[in-house]
């Protein structure tokens, strides 16, 4: 079982992964995953707009009618059809989501942080039972209530946090079923907090870098956590902390073998300050 972050938006399309493709790792990139639309193989292009026409009987999902746009575009061949789809979603991203990506970004990281946790200390099956009251695991067995009967052997399942949907959703390969591990987009268990953008005097007076850490501890979290939510070297982060630490902004406290930092009263009334 893996858990990354993904796409942040076209999690429902079930039967088009094409604009929806797996993660090569934890922490894809957009221009990557867009990278990954344009390249992807024209014989699964032509394989995944059938399944869109003819839909799944197995599964019970029906076909949807192919609009004339992407047939006019598909008639220049398939190459050019994912390519098209790659710019078209790439200025979607830049209009309507990349200026609130930082703020998004930072909670599904805190709750891919928290669930992980969640695995680590108490294991698969109760993570699975902890995200859902429709979603169970019991004895090597996923369950989900649905209106679909599907059974599907899977090695792997891709968990994917969404902040743009209140149900859970299964995306499965629209070609065989088995080519991709199914992905489980679920969503958060409460309307998160988002960590607020800083100030530019906040950032003057901390410095960038410090600012950022400070307005990023929404939750308590671990000097490694924020070091991969800042592309920032333990070090650093460790550093930066020690620094608001002894200015009284932040406090440590330790849980486990961990250790979590998190605002003082103090931090928190110079976060809020505009």
């Amino acid at each position: 079982m893996s858990c990354w972050r993904g796409w942040p938006w076209n999690r429902t399309a079930a039967t088009s992964p094409t604009s929806s493709p797996h993660p090569w790792g934890p922490d894809p990139t957009v221009a990557e995953q867009l990278e990954a639309v344009r390249r992807t193989d024209p014989e699964r292009v032509r394989a995944e707009l059938e399944t869109v026409r003819n839909g799944i009987p197995a599964a019970n999902l029906l076909g949807r009618q192919v609009p004339d746009t992407v047939l006019r575009s598909l008639r220049r061949g398939p190459r050019y059809f994912a390519e098209r789809i790659a710019d078209e979603l790439g200025r979607y991203w830049e209009s309507a989501l990349a200026p609130y990506w930082p703020d998004a970004r930072a909670v599904l990281d805190a709750e891919i942080d928290q669930r992980g946790r969640h695995l680590a200390r108490y294991g698969t099956g109760s993570l699975f039972n902890s995200l859902s009251p429709q979603l169970s695991w019991a004895d090597g067995l996923i369950r989900l209530e649905s209106r679909f009967e599907v059974a599907l052997p899977a090695r792997m399942v891709l968990l994917m946090p969404t902040l743009v949907s209140r149900r859970i959703h299964v995306i499965l390969d629209p070609v065989d079923g088995c080519h991709r591990a199914p992905t489980l987009m679920y969503p958060l268990a409460e309307p998160p907090a988002v960590p607020r953008t800083p100030t530019p005097a906040l950032a003057q007076l901390l410095g960038p870098t410090r600012a950022d850490l400070l307005a990023a501890l929404i939750d308590p979290a671990t000097t490694a956590a924020l070091a991969a939510r800042h592309f920032l070297s333990a070090g650093t982060v460790s550093y930066h902390l020690g620094v608001l630490h002894r200015s009284g902004l932040v406090s440590r406290v330790r849980s486990g073998r961990e250790v979590l930092h998190r605002r003082t009263p103090r931090g928190e009334e110079l976060v809020a300050a505009r």
